[in-house]
């Protein structure tokens, strides 16, 4: 693995992002490559980023070490930041939806992107067991502390669906995840490999108008953040397996005051 000149990377990234800042996009996307140059591994999200600005490639998913560093980076502050400011509540919804439709309770539970534990301590007298995983370290500390979780595990969530060997489980979360993913079908069908017949998913997931998607499946919105259509979700469920049980129009949290459109979805795995 090369040694990243952090200086260099530094100096890079924030004159990328001060063009960005100043709107003269090409210029900014330009500067973004260089970043690339120097960090191919893509700390610092310039490949979303560019995304973002309507250019480049939209990526399938954001870059690993980006969403590693982003979270290691905000975990002491992170609830703070997201409950109290960004006013966000889905985990409650989440146990609220669960509660209305008389699901549950839920022998192992699976919290995928369990962050500090927000998702794990609004379900956690609706579970038996509860196994949660982060890509970020530092969160999945914070979480270990809060005595929550029966199992933790520092993983990439598709990877650790991809070679998980333990049981199956009967509900798997994916609260502010899909924010982070592009295409759905790995993520869909690691679920499905994971869950019991007849076992329950349950995400949110952000959106935009119709007229932004323009046809588009899924795009990197202006927040750096993918949203999806919600056709394109549906679609991938059906195709892979699930009924949908619910999908109720939601707003995922505020940013700079507007309220984020989004979606909460509760889909059971046939069979």
């Amino acid at each position: 693995m090369q040694k990243i000149d952090e200086e260099a990377l530094a100096e890079a990234y924030n004159r990328a992002l001060a063009l960005e800042k100043s709107g003269d996009i090409d210029a900014a996307v330009k500067a973004y490559a260089d970043v690339l140059a120097i960090d191919p591994e893509d700390h610092g999200g310039a490949t979303v980023r560019i995304a973002s600005m309507g250019r480049g490639e939209t990526p399938d998913k954001a870059p690993d070490a980006y969403v590693t560093t982003l979270f290691d980076q905000h975990a002491e502050v992170f609830e703070d930041v997201l409950v109290e400011q960004l006013d966000y509540h889905v985990p409650l919804l989440v146990r609220q939806r669960l509660q209305a439709l008389g699901l549950g309770p839920f022998a192992r539970v699976l919290d995928l992107g369990c962050g500090t534990g927000l998702t794990g301590g609004a379900l956690r007298d609706m579970a038996e067991d509860i196994t949660g995983i982060d890509l970020s370290e530092n969160m999945v500390e914070i979480a270990h502390e809060k005595d929550l979780y029966e199992t933790l595990y520092v993983a990439e969530v598709v990877d650790f669906l991809e070679d998980n060997d333990d049981e199956p489980f009967d509900l798997i979360t994916a609260t502010d995840v899909l924010p982070y993913l592009g295409a759905l079908e790995a993520l869909f069908f690691g679920v499905a490999e994971n869950l019991n017949p007849g076992g329950l998913l349950i995400f949110s997931s952000e959106t935009l108008p119709d007229e932004t998607l323009d046809g588009r499946t899924f795009m990197v919105g202006p927040n750096q953040r993918f949203a999806h259509a919600q056709s394109y979700v549906r679609d991938r469920l059906n195709a892979i397996g699930f009924d949908v049980v619910e999908l109720t129009d939601i707003t995922v949290r505020m940013e700079d005051g507007q309220p984020i459109a989004g979606h909460l979805v509760i889909a059971k795995l046939r069979g």
